[in-house]
């Protein structure tokens, strides 16, 4: 089975743990998915860039999700999630290319 890469797992599990937690008003059940989509992702950049990499991303989608809070009170919820989910795939992407 072919692998799904890092930066679409991370930009996934953004936009799903929002829309999981909107669509079912459960909160925690985004988390989950938030969280299932993070260590997934962080086992992908702990393989291909070593712990170095992981942790740097690690912290990177944390901070997006984070982040995303005051951004939506900017622009919007769906803006400012597509917007962080971008951020970080493409964050993801780029570290990870010089890595690999």
């Amino acid at each position: 089975m072919p692998r799904v890469p890092s930066p679409v797992i991370a930009a996934a599990g953004l936009v799903g743990g929002y829309a999981v937690a909107r669509w079912t008003k459960k909160r925690p059940l985004g988390g989950v998915v938030l969280a299932v989509a993070g260590g997934v992702a962080a086992r992908e950049w702990q393989q291909v860039g070593g712990a170095k990499v992981a942790g740097g991303l690690t912290a990177a989608y944390v901070a997006a999700f984070a982040g995303s809070h005051p951004l939506a009170k900017k622009i919007g919820a769906w803006p400012a999630v597509f917007s962080v989910a971008g951020a970080m795939a493409a964050t993801s992407y780029a570290v990870t290319r010089k890595a690999g």
